[in-house]
């Protein structure tokens, strides 16, 4: 079945668990043609055969077709604890979409579907997922956990999550950051995915939140989602427009032209400073075009996951 046609629904989506797994599938084929190639068999039921384990897990096929030793995974295997944060303010919800293509993606329905490729992989290698979505609530929390019936309720929970647009909510990643991090109490791979827009609290107090996350030595990678061409560069025909804030309901009629570049370099300095604290907290900052597809998300995860020990 055709993604884009599973995407074209004004509902949303249709079976975003089997978007995800397209999503991943695809990655995996294209890893063949890159530096990752042998990786791939670790987003299966495999991992890789370390030097003095017992043999006899050992999958001898596999081995006929890589050359590689990969070791079988078993259902009881959990090696990792993985907590996903989604920003579910009114800004997420940017741009107005009223159906959905695999070209055209807003920044909520980016997150919902690469999360979902996200959670596909862990589900494969028996890993725990837990989720937590916010705005100017806690909206939705879950905990770490492996079953199905858990990886179903958090598919549903992303589905609901795009077709409910919040209107005028704020964005309190400040104040659920921290929250979130108190709730975390065992060592887990964190991440985050928001646009970092948010207009009530200083950017200082924003980043401590951000620091917070890395308390009890979780690792965390903060995906940047926004649309670069609109939201970074501005690109707009220079004709009256009138911007609103979706989140504040505040608006300004203007001509692009006349704010372009004003906006474009206070932009950059911000999301500049953004990328600066994110490696002085040892944060993992990936920018997240919503343009674009999803291998940077992909392949984060797969870096960030050799160096989780």
């Amino acid at each position: 079945m055709n993604i884009q046609n599973e995407l074209n629904k004004a509902g949303g989506f249709k079976n975003l668990e089997m978007l995800a797994k397209q999503v991943v599938e695809g990655f995996i084929a294209g890893m063949h043609k890159s530096p990752f190639h042998g990786f791939s068999a670790e987003f299966a039921e495999h991992k890789i055969y370390n030097k003095g384990e017992s043999t006899r897990h050992i999958d001898w096929k596999l081995y006929a077709k890589t050359d590689k030793l990969y070791t079988k995974r078993y259902d009881d295997e959990t090696n990792l604890r993985c907590h996903i944060i989604i920003d579910n303010s009114s800004s997420m919800h940017y741009p107005e979409i009223n159906s959905f293509s695999i070209d055209s993606l807003n920044k909520i329905a980016f997150s919902a579907l690469a999360a979902a490729s996200l959670m596909h992989i862990l589900k494969k290698q028996r890993d725990a997922v837990g989720l937590s979505v916010y705005s100017n609530a806690y909206d939705f929390y879950a905990p770490e956990k492996g079953s199905e019936r858990h990886h179903q309720m958090l598919l549903q929970q992303l589905s609901n999550m795009v077709v409910k647009k919040t209107v005028n909510k704020e964005t309190e990643t400040y104040t659920y950051l921290h929250e979130i991090a108190e709730k975390m109490h065992r060592r887990s791979m964190v991440f985050l995915f928001t646009d970092m827009f948010q207009t009530t609290i200083e950017d200082t107090k924003l980043f401590e939140a951000l620091r917070h996350l890395k308390y009890n030595k979780h690792e965390v990678i903060l995906f940047h989602v926004f649309d670069k061409s609109k939201e970074l560069r501005f690109n707009f025909d220079n004709r009256p427009k009138r911007f609103v804030d979706v989140e504040t309901g505040a608006y300004i009629n203007l001509y692009a032209d006349t704010i372009k570049e004003t906006y474009h370099e206070a932009v950059n300095e911000y999301f500049t400073a953004l990328r600066l604290k994110c490696a002085q907290y040892k944060i993992k900052y990936v920018e997240a075009d919503i343009n674009q597809n999803f291998d940077s998300i992909l392949t984060t995860y797969m870096i960030e996951r050799k160096k989780f020990a």
